[in-house]
């Protein structure tokens, strides 16, 4: 480097040194050493003679930056007497930009979180489109962060506040065990990557229409493996970083409660717990599921005496209350399974999903576009024995002190 004319590198790296100078020198010479050659590859990113805002549009102010060295290295903030002896860069933009970017990171940390964890409880690709309401916040978030940098984000009040807090919890713990974990950086990563493949090849599995996601996995797979190691360089993706942690931390405790729910249900089925106590089968909705034995039962057929089957039949239990359950139908738009009610009225339009073929075959082993069908056909034929009683018509019913009715509000099978 000529000394004559300094490089961005060296003025930015001057301002970093004047604001550690409370620190010893020895140790100011090992965090430089340590952040010169990010700074360096930087530059060369930037062009040929690049200015020092453009090194601050990417990492902050150097003091902020200053800061942020002595949070990840477990030293002392920077002492209040010693504000006099550097310039703090003020930023003329304004405070409204800075502010939403720095919300609609934590905004959208939560939401891929929050999403992530019913997906994986679910295994199911719904939820997921739950991210399509964060992604317009992110992705303003994003546009002003790689417009402006993040040096006005890092100068706000709450932001600043936080960096305070973040360096005060360093101060009071061991810096070693901190160290440690910082160590393993890296290896988060590439779980990262680990953890996002391996969800979208499950959703894959469950469903063969979440082959279309399994290309945005493996995408944010590949960002996060590349961005990850660089956010020391270059704070802008932390936008990128942060929300795909917060993804894969919702998706992997969202596995553990449904792995956790797993083993649990098959305990009661394999009668591990003989306390007496029944568990109660609900679905997703809420509503009871009939089980015969420890099977589930999804649809009820009656055939009358010679066998012709019976439509429109109401189920009630020996106290009049309706046998309930959810009604599914397919949704038009979409193809998907979807709730159309609950009742007590049986048989049910049976429901079939699959895939087909661009010659309208079905369930094809080349198959590439997926449809929902409901079905009103007995799938079989039933025998009934010869010599099975058959009740006398002119029989009067005895009397009832309870009298119930089919519900009025039933809805109309799907056609």
């Amino acid at each position: 480097m000529s000394t004559q004319n300094p490089t961005a590198v060296r003025v930015y790296l001057a301002r970093v040194r004047s604001a550690l100078a409370d620190l010893p020198e020895s140790e100011v010479e090992e965090i430089l050493e340590d952040v010169r050659p990010h700074l360096a590859e930087m530059e060369a990113e930037l062009g040929d003679n690049p200015k020092v805002d453009a090194l601050i549009e990417r990492l902050g102010s150097p003091e902020s930056y200053a800061a942020e060295l002595r949070a990840s290295g477990g030293y002392p903030p920077r002492p209040a007497e010693a504000g006099d002896k550097t310039t703090v860069l003020k930023v003329k933009t304004g405070i409204g930009g800075a502010r939403f970017a720095f919300w609609g990171l934590v905004f959208s940390v939560g939401g891929f979180a929050l999403f992530g964890f019913a997906a994986a409880v679910w295994v199911r690709v719904e939820p997921l489109l739950g991210l399509l309401f964060v992604a317009p916040v992110l992705a303003i978030s994003v546009a002003y962060v790689v417009r402006k940098g993040v040096a006005p984000i890092a100068e706000l009040p709450e932001v600043v506040k936080l960096r305070d807090i973040a360096t005060s919890f360093q101060k009071d713990r061991n810096s070693k065990g901190l160290n440690y974990f910082r160590t393993l950086k890296p290896a988060w990563w590439v779980l990262c990557a680990a953890v996002l493949v391996i969800f979208g090849l499950l959703l894959v599995l469950r469903d063969t229409e979440a082959v279309l996601l399994l290309p945005l996995m493996l995408l944010a797979a590949v960002a996060v493996v590349w961005a990850g190691p660089k956010l020391k360089a270059d704070r802008r993706l932390l936008w990128l970083a942060v929300p795909v942690s917060a993804f894969v931390v919702g998706s992997m405790l969202g596995g553990a409660g449904a792995a956790v729910d797993l083993i649990a249900k098959r305990s009661y089925s394999n009668g591990s717990y003989n306390s007496g106590y029944t568990p109660n089968y609900n679905d997703n909705y809420g509503n009871p599921q009939l089980m015969y034995g420890s099977q589930e039962v999804e649809n009820i057929y009656a055939f009358d005496a010679e066998g012709k089957p019976l439509t429109e039949i109401y189920l009630y239990d020996e106290d009049g209350r309706p046998l309930s359950t959810t009604r599914y139908a397919c949704e038009r738009s979409t193809g998907e399974k979807r709730k159309a009610g609950d009742d007590n009225r049986y048989p049910r339009p049976r429901v079939e999903r699959g895939v087909r073929d661009s010659e309208g075959n079905l369930d094809g082993y080349n198959g590439s576009h997926g449809y929902c069908l409901e079905r009103t056909d007995v799938p079989f034929s039933a025998a009934i024995p010869k010599g099975a009683p058959v009740p006398p018509t002119s029989q009067a019913a005895p009397p009832s002190s309870t009298s119930v009715a089919p519900p009025s509000n039933s809805p109309q099978p799907t056609r």
